[in-house]
């Protein structure tokens, strides 16, 4: 049964999928800002874990995590394969939810999830993290972005299976590699900086690691005005306290910026002056401001935050066939 929270007047939320990597970065924003009722998932010492500091009973049945009546929100974080089911049964009950991107295996669980939700008047948002973030912001400095290059190098696949999530790495049960996991935050950006692609060319590999999924992915996106970005990720990173590599640059209207895994970050105007920053580059802090704009736009339907079909514009660009020019596979 689920723990009853009197005079409590923050709203009330679930977890699902406790074991997914991301899931830890949400709990102090979630312990700030909502009462969690139940935490779900298929490992019980996980949901244990993700729990305890919040005093939220556990289950391993999503179905059992949210039968009560009042929950104002689920966060669902479970494995890929899972969430078209997951979502539908939430949509059915009329819950708002937060979906870990990719939000199913393919483009069919993706729209199936968007257009049941929109037409049931399920409110639901995406954690597109990047948007409004320091680079985001430091690159818009630019003006009107014309060219833009984004880098982002994670640690290597066999992280997955050492946190407890090594159906990532089944391209049936996650979707895909580098580039579904973390190709979205950097797609959606430049989506938002140069508008809808017209020409995408994308490159996967594995040659690094050999695993069944892609470590090593880069896309090239161009609008039809000429606009281009060029996005490269990985699970290329060693295993490191550095955790990863990223550096980002846009040319635009106004002049030329830039950011370096350090956070080193400048900008140089059309005057040829230029200054300088340091920025907080790393994405783990993210996460508990968007857990802040879950709560502040609860009552608004998420209004403002990333949306479902926002998601599947991205996603396009990662799974759809019909709207690359070429694909070549290492």
């Amino acid at each position: 049964m689920t723990k009853r929270f009197a005079a409590d007047p923050r709203p009330t939320a679930v977890v699902l999928g406790a074991s997914h990597w991301h899931a830890l970065l949400y709990r102090d924003g979630l312990a700030r800002r909502f009462r969690v009722m139940a935490v779900q998932d298929a490992r019980p010492e996980a949901a244990q874990l993700f729990a305890d500091p919040l005093g939220a009973s556990v289950t391993a049945s999503v179905d059992d995590a949210v039968k009560d009546e009042g929950i104002d929100v689920v966060f669902v974080f479970n494995p890929h394969h899972e969430m078209l089911a997951v979502s539908r049964g939430l949509i059915d009950r009329g819950i708002p939810f937060v979906i870990e991107k990719p939000a199913g295996t393919g483009l069919d669980d993706l729209r199936t999830i968007e257009r049941e939700a929109r037409l049931a008047g399920v409110p639901a948002t995406v954690p597109l993290v990047q948007r409004g973030a320091p680079i985001d912001t430091w690159l818009r400095q630019a003006g009107d972005i014309v060219y833009e290059r984004m880098a982002f190098i994670a640690g290597p696949p066999t992280r997955y299976e050492q946190n407890g999530n090594p159906w990532m790495l089944d391209p049936a049960l996650s979707g895909g590699g580098s580039l579904m996991n973390l190709g979205p935050h950097f797609i959606d950006m430049a989506i938002r900086h140069l508008g809808h692609p017209d020409d995408i060319v994308r490159k996967l590999s594995a040659t690094l690691h050999g695993a069944a999924v892609d470590d090593h992915a880069t896309v090239i996106l161009t609008t039809r005005t000429g606009r281009e970005a060029i996005i490269e990720v990985g699970y290329t990173f060693p295993d490191s306290r550095l955790k990863r590599y990223c550096s980002f640059s846009a040319a635009g209207t106004v002049g030329f910026t830039s950011v370096d895994t350090t956070g080193s970050a400048s900008f140089t105007d059309h005057s040829g002056t230029t200054t300088t920053a340091t920025l907080e580059v790393d994405s783990d802090p993210l996460y508990d401001v968007f857990v802040d704009g879950v709560a502040d736009t609860l009552t608004k339907g998420f209004a403002g935050m990333p949306t479902l079909a926002e998601l599947v514009a991205t996603m396009e660009v990662i799974w759809s066939p019909d709207l690359v020019r070429t694909m070549n596979r290492g």
